[in-house]
């Protein structure tokens, strides 16, 4: 009966936890994931960020599949690592967008697969999740045949 109990409060007072979601202290990460990359040595990590209580920033990415991790602006400038999260609002990481670009990679990261993703978090500490392979790269525009004359 006590087991139960306890289980039925923690259930209670927890939040809901789906299998794409990662939560600290302070804000929820949803869905963290990156295309399928071929022969190409990086990666871009996307992912939303909501359900921030207070200001926060990430400040490290690791995984085993890079050897690295760098901040990259819309209009691709690159950066230290350091991305404010401000409190109550919804910070989104695009790869069309603001997002981070993982470096390094050691292998392909191939479609429908996982792989572990360290994020930390200035002050909701660290998170363990998981990294998406979830679509291929888009293909390269063809270029529209040359009128002859």
């Amino acid at each position: 009966m006590l087991r139960v109990g306890v289980a039925l409060g923690a259930a209670a007072i927890l939040p809901p936890s789906r299998a794409c979601e990662f939560y600290t202290s302070t804000l929820r990460v949803i869905h963290p994931w990156t295309r399928a990359t071929g022969e190409a040595t990086t990666a871009v990590l996307c992912m939303r960020i909501d359900e921030v209580s207070e200001e926060d920033a990430l400040i490290g990415v690791a995984t085993p599949v890079a050897s690295g991790a760098e901040l990259v602006a819309p209009d691709g400038s690159v950066g230290e690592l350091f991305l404010p999260i401000p409190a109550g609002r919804e910070t989104i990481l695009s790869d069309d967008g603001v997002h981070v670009r993982l470096t390094g990679l050691l292998h392909p990261l191939l479609i429908a697969r996982q792989y572990p993703l360290k994020l930390q978090f200035q002050k909701g500490g660290q998170v363990l999740a998981n990294l998406n392979v979830d679509f291929l790269r888009p293909a390269l525009p063809v270029a529209p045949p040359s009128p002859t004359s």
